[in-house]
Order: structure tokens, then sequence, then C-alpha cells
């Protein structure tokens, strides 16, 4: 990312004498850790099912594991050179003490080791309150976390998830820079984004394209360009029912649910209003009717949109592009289905 393109996505190794189960994998190299990276990354979460089968492969750097683990899943992700990494969260008050610290670390390493894993993302989403004991504990995780790691597994990779906006969101006001530096890279959760209109509490894209360049930049310490906040057309904005908080810079509350893709691709078609792009927001939405005749307004990213983000990354020399999750597309034999996830596949790498 910029200056911080070594800091926001970076890599490293690991040790200890462990007890290894035997490889699952038909070909015992396949577990061995992954120990090269490659120019750009594309970073796939792992959170149901097995749609993992028909991600495009020739795409994905890394698996984040927020699911049981599969040794086929272990096994497939290495025999097409991709890294498969653990979820590490800890509540932060618990490795204040060093000692404690230093045993949960033992443990991921202990447990990578054994499910031959490359490595840990590290997803701590906790309020942390500058200069406090948590606040010096989760900076010294990171370090002692990513030491541990490269010196027990080369080539092992130890990431972090950060807020959208590095300015105390939702009081995670983490050591970022430091963070960046000691991890490999950081994730950067735009997809966690409030949409921009501070002072309105109407529906809007929740990773609009210049909000979602703008805190990149922010956290990568990069000039800042000018925001255009305008908002829709008086005709097509969306009152919420219920404003769960006050918009602000500050904020982490999703409003509204999470819908699969490929539920969005069978809906739109068939909602009042089709397909509409927001060009302010470059993001597509749509209208539609439930069964009581309420009308509801769906933002969602689709290549177009998406395209425009990874080109920009591509333009920021960031270290690449991730998606939370990648089991939500449509992954089924029906041809108009398989198109739009090529599309999408296609998207992260303009």
């Amino acid at each position: 990312m910029g200056e911080m393109s070594a800091v926001c996505l970076m890599i490293l190794m690991i040790g200890a004498a462990v007890c290894l189960s035997a490889c699952p994998c038909s070909d015992p190299a396949l577990c061995d850790p992954i120990q090269h990276s490659r120019d750009s990354e594309v970073f796939v979460f792992h959170v149901q099912g097995n749609n993992w089968k028909h991600y495009d492969w020739s795409k994905v750097t890394t698996v984040g594991l927020f699911a049981p683990y599969d040794p086929e899943l272990m096994c497939f992700a290495h025999s097409k050179g991709a890294r498969f990494v653990l979820e590490g969260d800890v509540p932060v008050k618990e490795v204040v003490d060093p000692k404690q610290r230093s045993a949960w670390i033992a443990g991921k390493v202990k447990l990578a080791k054994t499910q031959y894993m490359d490595g840990i993302n590290l997803d701590i989403e906790e309020s942390v309150l500058p200069h406090t004991p948590e606040y010096y504990a989760l900076t010294d995780l990171v370090n002692e976390t990513t030491e541990t790691f490269h010196r027990e597994i080369p080539g092992s990779q130890v990431t972090f998830d950060v807020a959208y906006n590095p300015n105390c969101v939702a009081m995670r006001c983490y050591n970022y820079s430091a963070i960046a530096e000691l991890s490999d890279f950081l994730f950067v959760m735009s997809y966690d984004e409030p949409p921009p209109m501070w002072n309105k509490c109407i529906a809007g894209a929740n990773a609009a394209f210049n909000q979602t360049i703008t805190v990149l930049n922010l956290t990568c310490t990069l000039p800042k360009p000018t925001v255009n906040l305008k908002l829709l057309e008086v005709g097509n904005q969306c009152e919420l029912g219920k404003c769960l908080f006050q918009w602000a810079p500050y904020s982490d509350a999703a409003v509204g649910n999470q819908v699969a893709y490929m539920k969005i691709m069978n809906q739109v078609n068939s909602s009042l209003t089709g397909r509409l792009w927001d060009d302010v927001q470059k993001a597509a939405l749509f209208n539609y009717k439930d069964t009581e005749g309420k009308i509801h307004q769906v933002w969602y990213d689709d290549p177009e949109s998406i395209t425009l983000k990874a080109t920009y990354v591509k333009k920021l020399g960031l270290r690449g592009i991730g998606m939370w999750h990648g089991d939500l597309l449509d992954y089924s034999d029906d041809p108009v289905a398989q198109e739009q996830t090529k599309a999408m596949w296609k998207a992260l790498t303009p």
C-alpha cells in the first residue's frame, strides 16, 4: 500500500518440536508449507460448505479458514500453490500477561503444524483504548506471533484484520502502524463500512468507491483524494425503518442483512427496478416489493464495482485484494450462474 505496501501486506517464518499426524494428502509433498509468494495476493475466507472446490484457483493465493478444518481443502489448496491459514481470535485481556500470550501463540503454532497449515489470520475485532495494557499487549501479540510462526514454519504468513478506517473505528484504537510493520500484511475490512451519508438514515453502498479509496489512502498514509458525498436522486432514496446508530466516521455497525450474491442475482431481474447503478457511490442497487407490499432496497457489489476498486488497488501498488467470503457465489451448473460467478472472480484481477 504505497509507502506501506510492505507494511500493509508482507511475509515471514516458524519452529518447536511437535508430534505431527500422518500427512492426509495422496502426495506427501502437499503437506509441506507454501514458501513462495505471488506478486498479487487474492485472499479468500472460507466459511461454509464445499464451494471451495469451485473457486477460481488460478487467482487464490491464501485461504483463511473460518470453518471446521478440512484436510481435503488443505491438500487441494497446497496443490494449487495457495496458503491455508488458521483463524486467530483471543480476548486481548487474556494476553496481557506475557506467559499467557506465549502459551496462546504456542498452541496456535502447534495446531498449524499438526494440520499442515501455512500461518494465521489474526481477527481480533475488539475495543481497545490507547496506551492501555491491552493496547500494548495487542502489539506484542502480533510481534511475537509473527516471530514465532516465521521461525517455526518457514514461509508462513501472519496477517491482521483491521477496520476500514484506522481512526479508532468502534473504539479499536490499535497501534496500526506498528501492527502493519510487525505482520506480513493487513487485511482492511472495507466491507464493514457504513454508507457514506453520515447525517442521513438512508440506505447506501456498504463500500462506496470514493469512501473506500479514501480510507485505504488514510490507512496507508498516502495523500487523500477529494470525496464526493452527494446523495442519490431523491426519488431513489430509501429511508431505514430504524436507524441503528447515527452515521459517523467512528461507527462500525452493520445496518441491514448480508445477502448472498447468488440470491441477489436470482432476485434482481424480477425486482421492481431491475439493476440500477449509482454513479456517485459507484455501486449497483435495486428495489423490490415483499409479500406484504413493502418496498426494500438492496445495494451490492458486482463485477463493475469490484473492477473499479480492484483497479485502484493495483494503481496504489497494494499487496492485493480479498473477499468475505468465497462461498456465496452460485457454483451450480446453471449456465447463467456460471457466467455471473466467472465474472465476479475475473473482476478481482483486472
